[in-house]
């Protein structure tokens, strides 16, 4: 019975032991440092990985994450210099440096995600609406590449000439940002990007409209250039039609005179052969082509008309 009581009372105090042990002893990872509170209030900073030890029940640790954080703010509308309203997204990285610090400012990382999201906000508020929208989209004069060559004459007629570039803005968002908070707050600001830049809803439709009505005078001067390159082709074409026309023209007249003159020559050889045979066909084709049996012709019968229809009465009567 003896033997039991002393199993039961070295086993109890083996417990007592391992229960004093782990609330005296505590590990730090070498991904965190730590916090050691007593009564709520710190004692210590803990910043390097290891084992260590602390008064068992009135002594807390309290972890705090050493890697670098991420902090995703909510996109900002905000106007710029030139009156542009465009939304910004910015990202940026942090850590705690100084967990002391820290602690008795914040308490935890939540509330430090908070503060990041007042000074981020502000810092990038104030430089974004101090430059134009141009300052903000480019981070140098580099000569962009245009669908078209109107865009790109469109581009070239505005002027656009880059001074500091988005890349000098982040640096100055991240200056201001980062002013004071390690003093502060035990906060490093590693870094600020903005994740994406875009007109607000309310200006998109004014966007497309601007875009729509770009498109439709790029269309127009395409399309007059196009009627300016028809009228001279049909100019062209007309002044060469008319060229062939006359040329055509030309040449059958040529041909009409050599016709003619031909014609002449044989009707010349004919007479020359034959007189009166001659002129003998060439009244019997004016009989032909002067009247018909519709004709009535009053006319002296002494005329040369009727010369050749006299010799022939004549000559019918002697038979």
């Amino acid at each position: 019975m003896r033997g039991n009581l002393i199993a039961v009372i070295v086993g109890i105090a083996i417990i007592a032991i391992v229960i004093i042990l782990n609330s005296a002893l505590y590990v730090v990872d070498i991904r965190e440092q730590a916090i050691v509170t007593q009564f709520g209030k710190p004692v210590r900073a803990v910043p390097m990985p290891g084992l260590y030890s602390k008064i068992p029940f009135i002594q807390t640790v309290r972890y705090f994450d050493k890697r670098i954080l991420e902090w995703d703010g909510e996109p900002s509308d905000i106007l710029t210099r030139d009156k542009e309203n465009i939304g910004v997204d910015t990202w940026a990285r942090w850590r705690i440096v100084d967990s002391l610090k820290f602690y008795t400012s914040l308490g935890t990382e939540s509330r430090g995600q908070g503060v990041l999201d007042e000074v981020i906000e502000s810092a990038t508020k104030n430089v974004v609406s101090a430059y134009p929208l141009k300052e903000v989209l480019r981070d140098s004069n580099r000569k962009l590449e245009y669908t078209t060559k109107e865009l790109e004459e469109a581009e070239i007629a505005k002027g656009i000439s880059i001074t500091k570039g988005r890349n000098r803005l982040l640096e100055e968002i991240y200056q201001m940002a980062s002013r004071g908070l390690e003093d502060k707050y035990g906060i490093e600001l590693i870094d600020v990007r903005i994740e994406f830049i875009n007109y607000v809803q309310a200006v998109i439709p004014k966007i497309y409209d601007r875009m729509r009505s770009e498109r439709i005078r790029i269309a127009n001067k395409y399309e007059s250039e196009g009627r300016r390159e028809e009228a001279e082709i049909l100019g062209l074409m007309k002044r060469e039609l008319e060229r062939i026309e006359s040329e055509g023209y030309k040449e059958a007249k040529e041909i009409m005179g050599q016709a003619d003159a031909e014609a002449i020559k044989i009707y010349a050889e004919a007479y020359q052969k034959a007189p009166e045979f001659y002129s003998f066909l060439k009244t019997l084709e004016t009989y032909e082509k002067t009247f018909d049996k519709n004709t009535n012709l009053i006319l002296s019968t002494d005329g040369d008309y009727f010369k050749y229809l006299k010799t022939y009465a004549e000559e019918k009567g002697q038979d």
